[in-house]
């Protein structure tokens, strides 16, 4: 006798909506379930399998969850309120302590009524009925490492509501749309058939011949992107504990290299003192890093103690270090830290958390770790300029195989009740923007089909601005405004909304740590979408374009109050009959914006927002941004 892990203490339930509840016992074994006062029995099947429906109850609790079979269930602090789930994948699944003022923001997550769910890492090539998960209170503790846009998601909904509200958090990083969609979904539409094709050619491989065809093509890819043109920072003494590193830059760690400027691609080291105590001495030590983006040799006192590459592990970019310091290297006072970093593919850096970055004796008895989180001195030893994005390959048996994660861990939370989705998507699918406008809506019908709930409310994410080119980008030949603009025509499906967030990216990191103002934008779809409150939710939208003398006219809906940060529209360009874009000169007239460039006498076309990391102005007096458009129709490269 069992029930589903998705039903836990702690747990909420849907509100004003019937309640599944469901489990295992032995094949033909009565099973009730009472919950305030409401009951409902079934019968468990040959499989052993049974489900019920509790009537709909009113927001509340705690309540008890009792279920009566071959053996006796009860579930304790059980709120009845509105029940979210949260997927996608890095920028879903960055947590809180990570994100802008984390540890403040961790510090004050202490919300009783607010219960958070992690569905726990799991790929499948058929679905599963169960996971191994339970809820948790919102605290401190459990909230730092759950998603931050979850949360904040989450907290404003508890706020404006006045009522619990339950977070599943079922989000991977660096993995593509696909992987979210049932086998069913893909075959919903033809445009997705490559997707069932791949499919079918990993069920039909071995384990053996699909790792083998897996590395055969990563191999392929590793060799197209730069190579490390060999450790010339450790033959110049960079990793010696004696090298003056006095004339290298500072470093506040974790980060990436990007957020700071320092460059795109390439290898940093980093360095940094700490001070042994004495009674360390005579043990091993052990090094703990965090995750390094993506590959290291680090050292202690000018010898390598470990390191970890990218060909050698695909994760390698999120995969905390742990490296042993044998005895024979530690000396008491100062010892010395060096770590080389080479990234030659999006991002770069050490990554952390700072939680899991200190020095601690192997024999926990000795003392308290050494916190490692703070300054470091850098250094770049090769920069490999900015790298053009291809697709990495996909393993037939990794996250990315076409519906491995909605088997994994999308499933065996169907049927359980709830209000809706959101979803913070995208970067993975980037480089096939065209098969992602019928990839995300078939995503979304899929689910809705999969949990019966109707068309449930589905709010997600717009890519936010990263990868900067400078002002002066092609207009017409970046992958990330395609997607943008697939994300925004999937609003055409009833009951989504979009958070537009090209004002808050960051240009030179995938991952950018504002996820407060991603919460609440999301937050506001719900509020004013699903729950009828006066909240503003959209900001300004292309409405049409009317041709003036050398300038083009742009009205906008959902504009009062148009106003340009800084006093100057930027992010705006047009182009004549011969497609090539120029930046524009502009300005706003009440609603409209009215566009033109003395490099263009006759323009025909605008766009706004049109490149991967656009420095974008506008805004309506709801302190909303304006989504990126482009007002013709013309073939994308």
């Amino acid at each position: 006798m069992r029930v589903a892990s998705i039903f836990s203490d702690h747990m909420v339930v849907q509100r004003d909506a019937a309640i599944p509840v469901w489990g295992w016992d032995v094949p033909g074994q009565r099973v009730t379930v009472e919950l305030a006062g409401q009951a409902a029995a079934a019968t468990a099947g040959a499989d052993g399998r049974w489900q019920v429906s509790l009537p709909a109850l009113p927001a509340g609790g705690p309540h008890t969850l009792t279920a009566r079979g071959s053996e006796t269930i009860v579930l304790g602090d059980v709120l009845v309120g509105e029940v979210w789930i949260c997927s996608g994948q890095s920028n879903m699944e960055w947590t809180l302590s990570m994100a802008a003022n984390g540890a403040e923001e961790v510090a004050a997550a202490d919300f009783p009524a607010v219960r958070l769910y992690m569905v726990p890492k799991r790929i499948s090539l058929t679905p599963v009925d169960d996971i191994a998960a339970r809820w948790a209170p919102c605290t401190p503790k459990n909230a730092a490492t759950f998603s931050a846009v979850g949360y904040f998601f989450g907290r404003e909904l508890h706020r404006r509501l006045g009522v619990p509200v339950g977070l599943i958090n079922s989000s991977w990083g660096g993995t593509n749309a696909q992987t979210w969609t049932s086998a069913q979904g893909l075959a919903s539409d033809p445009a997705l058939g490559g997707y069932l094709e791949d499919l079918a050619r990993a069920r039909l491989l071995t384990e053996g011949e699909a790792e083998a065809a897996f590395q055969a093509a990563r191999r392929e890819f590793l060799a197209k992107l730069p190579q490390d043109a060999g450790n010339r920072g450790f033959a110049d003494g960079w990793a010696a504990p004696d090298h003056d590193d006095r004339a290298w830059g500072s470093m506040e760690l974790p980060d990436f290299w990007t957020r700071t400027g320092l460059l795109t691609h390439g290898v940093v080291w980093f360095r940094r003192e700490v001070i042994v105590p004495a009674g360390w001495c005579g043990g091993d030590l052990r090094l703990s890093l965090g995750a390094v983006d993506k590959n290291d040799d680090t050292y202690f006192n000018g010898v390598r103690v470990g390191g970890l590459t990218w060909a050698e592990a695909p994760q390698s970019w999120c995969t905390p270090r742990d490296y042993t310091v044998s005895a024979g290297l530690v000396k008491p006072g100062r010892n010395t830290i060096a770590v080389r970093a080479m990234s030659n593919y999006t991002g770069g850096g050490m990554a952390g958390p700072a939680m899991l970055m200190q020095l601690a004796p192997a024999d926990r008895t000795k003392g308290q770790p050494v916190p490692l989180a703070g300054a470091w001195r850098c250094r770049i030893e090769q920069d490999f300029g900015v790298v053009p994005q291809v697709p990495e390959p996909a393993s037939p048996r990794d996250q990315n195989m076409p519906t491995a994660l909605f088997n994994g861990m999308i499933a065996p939370l169907i049927p359980f009740a709830l209000r809706g989705a959101i979803w913070y998507q995208g970067e993975s699918n980037a480089a096939d923007a065209a098969r992602y406008r019928a990839l995300f809506s078939a995503l979304i019908r899929d689910w809705r089909r999969r949990w019966g709930l109707g068309d449930f409310p589905f709010h997600f994410v717009q890519l936010a601005n990263y990868v900067s080119q400078g002002e002066e980008a092609d207009f017409a030949d970046e992958p990330w405004p395609r997607l943008r603009e697939a994300q925004s025509l999937t609003r055409s499906l009833p009951r989504t909304g979009m958070a537009v967030t090209i004002d808050i990216g960051e240009a030179r990191d995938i991952h950018p740590r504002n996820k407060q103002d991603v919460g609440l934008r999301l937050a506001r779809c719900a509020l004013a979408l699903d729950y009828g409150q006066p909240v503003a939710c959209l900001g300004p939208q292309f409405e049409s374009l009317r041709r003036e003398a050398g300038a083009l006219r742009i009205e906008f809906a959902h504009a009062e109050g148009l106003r340009a940060e800084g006093g100057v529209v930027r992010g705006l360009a047009v182009a004549g009959a011969d497609r090539v874009f120029h930046v524009a000169n502009a300005r706003i007239e009440g609603t409209c914006v009215v566009a033109s460039c003395p490099d263009v006498k006759e323009p025909v076309a605008a766009r706004y927002g049109w490149s991967n990391c656009p420095t974008c102005t506008l805004y309506n007096r709801d302190n909303l941004p304006a989504e990126p458009f482009r007002t013709d129709d013309w073939p994308l490269a």
